[in-house]
C-alpha cells in the first residue's frame, strides 16, 4: 500500500506519474546506468518524459545541480559510465533517482559492492539527503552495520517472512527472536 492505495492494482494511466513518487538505486550502479548515453542525458532524460524543466538548458541546469549535490561535478556531464569508480557512479544513479524529486525510494543493497571508505561516504551522503528532501527510504540489506548506521526501523526476515520488527535501537539492544539473536550474534562480533 502507497498513501492507502494498493499499488499492485495501479492502473495503466496512474503509472507514470506514480513512478514519479517512488524510484529505486540498486546494487550494481553501472549494470543500471546505460552504457551508451552520457550522464547528462541519463539525468536529463527522465525529466524530460515526467515534464520537468522547459527545455534542455533548463535540465541541464537542473542535471548540473544534482550532480554538484551529490559530490560530483558539472564536467562529468558529457563523460560515460565506464569512466567513473563504483561510487561515482552509485552516485549518478542517487542523482539519477533524485532527478525527479521522489518521495520515497527503495535501496537495494546500494553500498555492497563499494569498498568502506567509499561505503560510509555513500551513506552520508544518503542520511544528508533523507534530511534535506524529507525522504522515506526501504533499505534491503544484509549488512547490520549499514543498516544500524542509517536505519530508523528494522524488519528482519527469514524465508521470505518477517520474524521481527522494531526501531533501530530495539533490534540492536533487544532482540526477541532467536534468528535475530544468533543474527547479530554472527555479524556484529
Amino acid at each position: 500500500l502507497w498513501d492507502g492505495k494498493d499499488i499492485a492494482q495501479i492502473n495503466v494511466s496512474e503509472l507514470l506519474s506514480f513512478r514519479k513518487k517512488m524510484q529505486i538505486i540498486v546494487q550494481a550502479p553501472y549494470a543500471s546506468l546505460n552504457p551508451r548515453l552520457t550522464i547528462e542525458q541519463t539525468l536529463t532524460e527522465p525529466m524530460k518524459v515526467h515534464g520537468i524543466g522547459a527545455n534542455h538548458t533548463e535540465r541541464s541546469h537542473l542535471a548540473i545541480e544534482l550532480l554538484e549535490e551529490v559530490g560530483l561535478e558539472s564536467n562529468h556531464m558529457k563523460r560515460y559510465p565506464h569512466e567513473f569508480s563504483g561510487g561515482q557512479r552509485q552516485r549518478i544513479a542517487i542523482a539519477r533517482a533524485l532527478v525527479l524529486k521522489p518521495r520515497f525510494i527503495l535501496l537495494d543493497e546500494p553500498t555492497s559492492s563499494l569498498d568502506r571508505t567509499v561505503q560510509f561516504q555513500v551513506l552520508e551522503l544518503l542520511k544528508e539527503l533523507q534530511k534535506k528532501y524529507g525522504l522515506t527510504y526501504l533499505f534491503i540489506s544484509h549488512d547490520l552495520k549499514v543498516i544500524q548506521a542509517l536505519c530508523h526501523r528494522i524488519l528482519v526476515m527469514k524465508d521470505g517472512k518477517v520474524v521481527e520488527e522494531g526501531t533501530s535501537g530495539e533490534i540492536f539492544q533487544n532482540p526477541q527472536t532467536p534468528y535475530t539473536r544468533e543474527l547479530l550474534e554472527a555479524v556484529l562480533e
